[in-house]
């Protein structure tokens, strides 16, 4: 069985990610700056009998980032599916007036930098498979810019931009990239934005291999 590789995971959106791929007989992968937390998610997803490792990287170091992607694909095996889902630094949402050039620098590191060193380090092993799906993780900002959280809402833009792009080039390639848009928060128990939902959600988008572009819930939920 091939590999999920979830860049960003953590105990929620990723843990319950994790769960579903792997429920499903998928090999997980788990990124993170933290060795600690992957390493606790990964025991806790052995006891539910799913094959995960941790991985460590920062999104905005790609070397790191393709040497996680590297050491999951050589201990798990080929990654067919890539999400990628950091939840990005509160410093990156200023209002737009008081957003510098600078401030600009992380948010495009984190929300393009990133998933491009990703793709196109993935892309091989998913050409080589004939298959492969990358599922990009937004909050709404990515539909809808707003003004109190201008670094987000810019790199959203061209992240989902660089998606799209991705989406109608690969798809003559069984290769099929996707947005899941989350409007507002993740929320336990709410019966779209829970991260279990939000799991099958990405499962469904996964086998269903069609449009660019999902929603988690309405814009202004």
């Amino acid at each position: 069985m091939t590999t999920i590789a979830i860049i960003g995971a953590g105990p929620g959106l990723g843990a319950a990610v994790a769960r579903r791929f792997g429920r499903e007989g998928h090999e997980v992968a788990l990124i993170s700056r933290s060795r600690e937390r992957v390493d606790a998610l990964a025991a806790s997803l052995a006891g539910a009998g799913v094959t995960a490792r941790g991985f460590t990287a920062d999104v905005r170091d790609p070397k790191t980032l393709e040497a996680a992607l590297d050491a999951a694909a050589a201990t798990l095996g080929p990654i067919e599916i890539l999400q990628y889902s950091p939840v990005p630094h509160r410093d990156f949402m200023r209002p737009v007036l008081e957003t510098a050039p600078a401030d600009l620098v992380g948010p495009i590191e984190f929300s393009v930098y990133g998933p491009a060193a990703a793709v196109r380090h993935v892309l091989p092993a998913m050409r080589s498979l004939g298959r492969g799906t990358v599922l990009l993780v937004n909050g709404g900002t990515a539909a809808v810019p707003h003004p109190d959280r201008a670094g987000t809402s810019i790199a959203f833009a061209a992240e989902s931009a660089y998606g799209h792009l991705l989406h109608d080039t690969l798809a003559g390639e069984g290769i099929h990239v996707a947005q899941l848009v989350i409007p507002g928060a993740i929320i336990e128990g709410h019966d779209r934005k829970a991260p279990a939902a939000l799991a099958d959600a990405l499962w469904n988008i996964h086998r269903a291999r069609h449009g660019f572009r999902h929603y988690a819930d309405d814009l202004d939920s």
